[in-house]
């Protein structure tokens, strides 16, 4: 997908092509209209990433809703079927919104998983380990290959000054936290700032889909930096009818997005992410794939943003384990695993 060319124009694996039957979505007054379930989904990876570079001028990518830290929302699933009864949503999208913000903030389900994340200049895989203290990540390859020796003494120091110093596994909790705050304020605006219209039955990964088109609420006034590019966003949601959870998202710019008048940095028109979410144990859904490609200039700076992350292998961890004890754990693994090599 180019950046000139957004999701909408895309179809990809042949999924969109079959229709299904799937239960009746009834018009509102105005028309079928959903709330940002797929934007209000659990650790919203997107989202995040655009408050990064929006309302912060740094670009990373934040493990946030992968680490026990995650995307901690204030909102409840009865708050969430609130704010859809309020915006007159069909019922499966006002289930689904419920549903994801219900399962936003879940501290009982830690995870260990294998994340693989890639840029034009980088590859890296890490195993992430979610506990109380936030999330602690294992290098295990770059570019595709296993760390070198000298590669994996760094690792090693670089775990065993985390374990000598707590004060920067707090400091990384509290950035998890500060970002959590941001994506808040975006995902309360969610049910109001965009207009959702039911476009179709598809076949997903999970089984029979319902497809959502969404675009800006001419009404929507965003009240601050954070909020201000949803009123430049349009994409597709797809909420799998079974579970009534969100299956897939796509979202790209239409127009430019200005900060501080265009003075302080300005999201360029065509960018784009896409994301997919699925059960990975048992009941419990994670993103599983993450795509950016957004160009932009903050300040003087001109800056392009093109990232993949897809994560798998995921298994439970013991709830409320420490952050020491997860390195604990990871190095005992790679002693196993070393030993049946030999």
């Amino acid at each position: 997908m180019g950046r000139q060319q957004g999701p909408a124009h895309k179809r990809r694996n042949g999924r969109m092509a079959n229709k299904v039957p799937v239960r009746t979505i009834r018009k509102g007054a105005g028309g079928q209209q959903s709330c940002a379930t797929g934007a209000s989904m659990r650790r919203l990876k997107g989202t995040v990433l655009f408050l990064r570079l929006a309302g912060t001028g740094k670009v990373g990518m934040l493990y946030v809703w992968r680490m026990a830290a995650s995307v901690s929302l204030a909102l409840s699933g009865l708050a969430g079927a609130q704010l859809c009864a309020q915006s007159n949503n069909p019922p499966l999208v006002q289930h689904a919104l419920a549903n994801e913000l219900r399962n936003a903030r879940d501290p009982q389900h830690p995870m260990r998983y294998r994340l693989h994340k890639a840029s034009p200049r980088l590859s890296q895989t890490k195993y992430i380990y979610e506990t109380r203290d936030g999330g602690v990540a294992e290098l295990v390859a770059v570019n595709g290959q296993p760390l070198s020796g000298e590669d994996a003494a760094k690792e090693k120091a670089r775990l065993d000054a985390l374990l000598a110093d707590p004060t920067k596994q707090q400091s990384r909790k509290t950035n998890e936290e500060k970002d959590a705050q941001r994506a808040l304020k975006v995902l309360r605006a969610l049910p109001v700032a965009f207009i959702y219209e039911y476009a179709g039955n598809e076949v997903g990964k999970q089984g029979p889909v319902a497809k959502f088109n969404f675009r800006p609420n001419p009404n929507y006034d965003p009240p601050d930096m954070e909020t201000r590019v949803l009123d430049s966003m349009q994409g597709q949601i797809w909420i799998d009818v079974k579970q009534e959870r969100v299956e897939r998202l796509e979202g790209s710019l239409i127009h430019d997005v200005d900060y501080g008048w265009g003075l302080l940095g300005r999201l360029y028109k065509g960018g784009w992410i896409e994301l997919e979410q699925a059960p990975v144990y048992g009941n419990q859904w994670r993103i599983v794939h993450f795509k950016m490609d957004i160009s932009g200039r903050i300040l003087f700076k001109t800056k392009e943003f093109q990232t993949v992350e897809n994560t798998s292998d995921y298994e439970p961890l013991p709830l409320g384990m420490s952050y020491a004890q997860a390195i604990e754990m990871m190095r005992n693994r790679n002693e196993e695993v070393g030993k049946l090599r030999k």
